[in-house]
């Protein structure tokens, strides 16, 4: 397995990727795994974050600390099922700024098709993370890292909350300079395209849609 692939070993996380694989679990509670999944895989995704020393007073005494030295962040939704882990990114980087990448996946070719795309102007300033619920084929992670590499940003990390194991090698090996972090890894994908075991169409589950 690349060495750019990051499967999040939390029991916490193993705990609620159970409960969004059940297909019984509603709306409302996979909304809400979806959050807390995400931003336990934030906190894993921006370990290398540059700290820098200040002085703060608290109220005894003056404390010589530690606070981000200014990285600007971007977050990248892929619509429509990244927008489910927005929340969950900014809830932990407030400043950071959000675009969306819209594409969706040809039911014959399973190739990417892309219908939308608005970054923040000044992307080429800032490190990216990438959001989708899940990675299949890989073919839509890499043309949308491919689209955000055309505005040359300073760093590029993609979030996924289930990937395939192929998938996630066709994207670490189209871009081997982007890191993937995932919260399951799964074996195989079905002549659909879906990922097995999975959790199903993503998007459908999130939005209460078919």
């Amino acid at each position: 397995m690349s060495q750019q692939i990051f499967v999040m070993n939390h029991p916490l996380v193993k705990h609620k990727i159970s409960l969004l694989r059940d297909k019984s679990t509603g709306v409302k509670e996979f909304r809400e795994m979806i959050g807390e999944i995400t931003m336990l895989m934030c906190y894993e995704a921006t370990r290398d974050l540059p700290l820098k020393e200040v002085e703060i007073e608290t109220p005894v005494a003056i404390a010589k600390t530690q606070i981000l030295s200014g990285r600007k962040m971007a977050v990248i939704p892929i619509l429509r099922s990244g927008i489910g882990m927005a929340d969950g990114v900014t809830a932990l980087i407030p400043a950071a700024k959000i675009g969306h990448i819209g594409l969706y996946r040809d039911p014959e070719t399973f190739k990417p098709v892309k219908y939308y795309s608005k970054l923040p102007r000044d992307i080429n300033d800032r490190d990216v993370i990438v959001l989708d619920l899940m990675v299949a084929t890989g073919e839509t992670a890499v043309e949308a890292v491919n689209i955000i590499k055309q505005e040359n940003p300073k760093s590029i990390k993609f979030m996924s909350i289930i990937a395939s194991r192929t998938g996630a090698e066709t994207l670490t090996c189209a871009h081997s300079d982007v890191p993937l972090y995932c919260a399951a890894l799964d074996e195989e994908i079905n002549e659909q395209g879906y990922i097995i075991p999975g959790m199903g169409d993503a998007g459908d589950r999130l939005f209460g849609t078919r």
